[in-house]
């Protein structure tokens, strides 16, 4: 997908599921293309930087070749990066009741945002805020 001209013209969203399988997403960084959404650790992995917040942990992975990228760092701060713009979030501090699919809450939120018309700004800021009520316990249906 990476290189295949058949999705030249795609708005590639990829995640890599775990850290584990984060360094499946390298032919993203040495294309290009597409839009990474992982937290600071699958970012670090990835770019092979020792980032300590999401912010760092991006500008690696941009200079590791990403195109966008978007990371996020538990309950610190979480960063949409490209070449021309940057864009930051906090999620409100809530009390955890789960944590497994904050990150898949997100990024379907963000992406959800952007094809509504939110910009940039605004979909991280409304995604952080959705995954924190996810990780609440709130139904965010």
């Amino acid at each position: 997908m990476a290189a295949s001209p058949l999705f030249a013209a795609a708005d590639l969203r990829i995640a890599p599921a775990s850290p584990g399988k984060a360094d499946r997403l390298k032919a993203f960084l040495e294309s290009g293309r597409g839009t990474l959404y992982v937290n600071r650790e699958e970012a670090n992995l990835l770019s092979g930087c020792n980032a300590p917040d999401a912010g760092g942990a991006a500008r690696c992975l941009l200079k590791a070749g990403a195109e966008r990228c978007i990371v996020t760092d538990g309950v610190g701060e979480a960063v949409d990066l490209s070449a021309t713009n940057c864009y930051r979030a906090t999620p409100p501090l809530v009390e955890p009741k789960r944590v497994t699919g904050a990150g898949d809450t997100l990024m379907a939120v963000h992406i959800a945002a952007e094809l509504q018309g939110m910009g940039r700004g605004e979909a991280l800021m409304h995604a952080t805020q959705s995954a924190a009520r996810y990780v609440a316990g709130e139904d965010i249906s």
